[in-house]
């Protein structure tokens, strides 16, 4: 299952906040029981990104006991000023992850980037020193940690049993880079499936192979180029890590 280019860390934090959609139209955050696709995805491009590549992630494990604590906020309301609500985070929590990359086939002009082994180590280094960047449990005030592990060490908390569906769930956006399928190419889309968790596993499925979907928006593919050949995104960010 797992692949060549596969990095697998551990991922902790004194609470998390994956955000059902549902509740964000009242203000009254609520978490989702376990991580979303799309935030485990926004880890790895914490710890390691390139428009090269296409972080996928294969499977999570669920380390902890699922445990939730509410808190009081004051959001900006979008009148000005501010509001009242109330947000359930998932409190303790630690999750074992497995993902791999994959050629951005969109960035043809990226082409010569294209060196697995070069951003497979970079990756691997990047994640050992706990990221480049911060790492979020779902939104900007739930810090996390990474560091890596072996996916299947440990005790975990789900690990006897067998079956636990968890419902509809946000899988995911495609952006129009990362689009697959033809009639979501130039659109922003939304994915959704039925997870179910095994013996403490959730294993997710391809961006592509989620049925339930609905475009969102139009949107352009953004361009990214040299530079005066000093190796820079018009974007930002390096192309090669002369440094590495």
């Amino acid at each position: 299952m797992e692949k060549k280019n596969s990095i697998t860390f551990s991922l902790t934090g004194r609470r998390a906040l994956f955000t059902d959609p549902i509740s964000k139209m009242g203000g009254e955050k609520f978490s989702y029981q376990t991580p979303t696709y799309q935030a485990l995805k926004g880890v790895l491009e914490s710890i390691y990104w390139k428009p090269t590549i296409i972080w996928v992630v294969d499977r999570v494990r669920i380390m902890k006991q699922i445990k939730s604590e509410s808190q009081a906020v004051r959001p900006i309301d979008y009148g000005g000023g501010n509001t009242l609500s109330i947000y359930t985070y998932l409190s303790d929590v630690e999750y074992h992850v497995q993902a791999h990359f994959i050629w951005n086939e969109n960035r043809t002009e990226l082409a010569d980037d294209r060196n697995e082994n070069k951003h497979y180590f970079i990756a691997k280094r990047a994640l050992e020193k706990g990221g480049r960047r911060d790492i979020f449990l779902g939104t900007r005030e739930c810090q996390g940690y990474v560091e890596p592990c072996s996916f299947d060490s440990g005790q975990g908390a789900y690990d006897e049993c067998e079956e636990f569906p968890l419902g509809v769930m946000f899988h995911g956006f495609t952006y129009p880079d990362e689009a697959v399928r033809e009639e979501e190419k130039n659109k922003l889309t939304a994915r959704f499936f039925h997870p179910v968790m095994r013996r403490g596993v959730i294993e997710f499925p391809m961006p592509e192979e989620c049925t339930i979907r609905r475009i969102l928006a139009d949107r352009k593919l953004k361009g990214f180029g040299l530079d005066r050949g000093n190796m820079t995104f018009a974007g930002g960010g390096m192309l090669d890590e002369l440094a590495e």
